[in-house]
């Protein structure tokens, strides 16, 4: 199996264990981004934090040559689920329709201090006009 990894040019992965995504057979799986800055986590609590972190998700994608309409599956952690309501207006905001399968935790804590964390899986091949469902 061929893989790729792949590090935005306006992030560093020496300081990680991991890569910041990594591309095969069509797929591309980027790692938890946090609402990270200028290497500090952005200052106004969820609201802030869930909008850099998805900035920072799209700059990931965008080094692969694609964007928010090419994820298919989301995995979000939260600190606090109380806080889901303000994240999904902002999440909601970002991904359009059809919007990605995901599935969303609780986390006792995350790195940093964060709020939130996003991780995504993107295809290279999905159609962007495509709103084709799947009825039972």
């Amino acid at each position: 199996m061929n893989t790729r990894p792949v590090a935005p040019k306006r992030f560093s992965d020496a300081d990680h264990p991991y890569s910041a995504s990594r591309t095969t057979a069509g797929l591309i799986f980027v790692s938890g981004q946090l609402g990270v800055l200028d290497n500090e986590i952005v200052p106004g609590g969820i609201g802030a934090e869930a909008r850099q972190a998805l900035a920072n998700l799209k700059a990931c994608l965008a080094e692969h040559g694609c964007g928010p309409a090419d994820v298919v599956k989301t995995t979000v952690l939260l600190a606090d689920l109380a806080e889901r309501n303000e994240f999904d207006t902002i999440y909601a905001d970002f991904f359009t329709e059809p919007r990605p399968a995901r599935t969303c935790y609780a986390a006792g804590a995350l790195p940093y201090g964060a709020r939130v964390e996003v991780e995504a899986i993107a295809s290279a091949s999905v159609p962007h006009d495509s709103n084709e469902r799947v009825t039972w």
